[in-house]
């Protein structure tokens, strides 16, 4: 995935919501897909706090995005609206638990699974064509 599982970097699990406003931001500047990676680098190789603004201006600016207009939208709840119904949709799909993988669009393997599972799924998948 190009960046390193750090665990014993990673005490907690931290509330990421404002994380998903910049990344829906990020996606109107066409950046979403780095700063994405700028975000997972962050949490799971350096260990740093994804749901602190400093941070996440920070990535924000090391992946191109205008910092000041980061930190305006993290002291706003500017998209806030938009990253809930995005939530919703995914909700209403009957995905509760990440990662969620999708199949051809009508098969869902949810949550961290053994590589068996994704094994055995993909062979029932194939077999039915």
């Amino acid at each position: 995935l190009g960046f390193t599982f750090s665990m014993d970097k990673r005490g907690r699990i931290y509330n990421t919501f404002d994380a998903h406003r910049l990344l829906h931001w990020a996606e109107l500047e066409g950046r979403q897909y780095v700063l994405k990676r700028a975000l997972f680098r962050a949490y799971f190789t350096d260990g740093k706090d994804p749901s602190a603004h400093p941070v996440l201006v920070a990535l924000a600016r090391e992946v191109g995005l205008n910092p000041e207009r980061a930190a305006a939208i993290l002291a706003s709840d500017e998209f806030a609206a938009d990253v809930r119904a995005r939530e919703r949709f995914y909700l209403d799909q009957g995905i509760h638990s990440v990662p969620a993988i999708i199949i051809n669009e009508k098969f869902l393997l949810q949550g961290g699974q053994p590589v068996d599972v994704f094994e055995q799924a993909l062979r029932q998948i194939a077999a039915q064509g």
